[in-house]
């Protein structure tokens, strides 16, 4: 799936078409430049999910877990500022990526080798301006 998105609206709006066929278990790889709108895109699939609570960048904490009202979990993370695993918990991704919860990865690439076979991989790219192309594959 390719979508062009102008607005942060239209970015959500194509993570919440995405929630519709995530299960539990899954994992979402998100990658794209800084500013493309990953947390966006998260935060709109995490809505859809039935997320209430604020969907930030979790950049400064490496991960954030939040609750729906039907008891499912979703993961969020954010690998930007690691260089590496090495020099973290083993436990790091394990404690996020589970098959209890719907996970999403910003920033995959250092955990890779780590993660799970993904659900779905999304690239976003800048396409000048508010344009953004999203492809979801």
């Amino acid at each position: 799936m390719r979508v062009h998105s102008t607005s942060a609206e239209e970015t959500e709006a194509a993570g919440a078409r995405l929630a519709e066929r995530l299960r539990q278990g899954d994992l979402v790889l998100v990658s794209g430049d800084l500013g493309t709108g990953k947390t966006t895109f998260v935060r709109g699939a995490a809505r859809a999910l039935g997320v209430d609570s604020p969907v930030t960048s979790p950049t400064f904490t490496i991960g954030q877990i939040y609750r729906t009202g039907d008891g499912l979990e979703v993961a969020h993370l954010d690998l930007y500022r690691l260089e590496s695993l090495a020099g973290e918990d083993p436990a790091l991704l394990d404690d996020y990526v589970t098959p209890a919860r719907i996970s999403f990865v910003e920033w995959p690439g250092v955990g890779a080798p780590e993660l799970p076979e993904p659900a779905a991989i999304v690239t976003i790219s800048h396409g000048g301006g508010d344009d953004r192309s999203i492809e979801v594959a």
